[in-house]
């Protein structure tokens, strides 16, 4: 599937409007691993990191720098269309490079980031070779990074949350008092 979405993008022109659904969920939906990878190595990185007890964003910020269309790189073959992604967060705070891993929004991390948590969680020797390899390439400087906040392509996408935890909140709050109980 991320493969036929990547196959959609490369047509796209100035005058073109990518429209994208985001939504928890999405890095296990939306995973193509990077060149040199294969999905059994990042289904191995997952479970290691879930294994250590590893946030969400640590996670996240592994896969932004081992697949393709993750960490913004999605927004990045869109190039030049614009993108407006519509957004359904599970994550509190709804931050846009944690949601299914921040597709269309601008990479905050760096291989750097990535290595301190393979480094923090003491992985060099037990993930997959390929997936070490890729890393420490990226940290050489032979992968390239993903698209960081201030890049020129970040003037033609934009982001909205349309739904979030706290949108549901609000909605089960407002939908008690309307049926009279004191709910907070």
């Amino acid at each position: 599937g991320a493969e036929r979405i990547a196959a959609l993008l490369a047509g796209t022109q100035l005058d073109d409007l990518v429209l994208v659904l985001i939504s928890g969920g999405g890095s296990a939906l939306l995973t193509w691993p990077a060149p040199g990878l294969e999905l059994a190595d990042l289904q191995a990185m997952t479970g290691a990191l879930l294994r250590c007890g590893a946030p969400i964003e640590q996670i996240n910020t592994l896969r932004k720098h081992s697949t393709r269309l993750f960490g913004g790189q999605l927004a990045r073959m869109a190039a030049p269309a614009r993108v407006a992604a519509l957004v359904v967060s599970d994550v509190i705070g709804s931050p846009l490079d944690v949601i299914a891993s921040g597709p269309t929004t601008p990479d905050p991390t760096t291989f750097a980031d990535a290595w301190a948590v393979v480094e923090r969680w003491e992985l060099a020797e037990t993930l997959p070779h390929a997936l070490v390899a890729h890393l420490r390439g990226g940290l050489a400087g032979t992968v390239p990074e993903t698209p960081k906040p201030g890049e020129p392509l970040w003037a033609r996408v934009a982001n909205t949350v349309i739904a979030s935890n706290v949108h549901a909140a609000e909605a089960a709050v407002a939908a008690a008092r309307a049926r009279g109980f004191n709910a907070m």
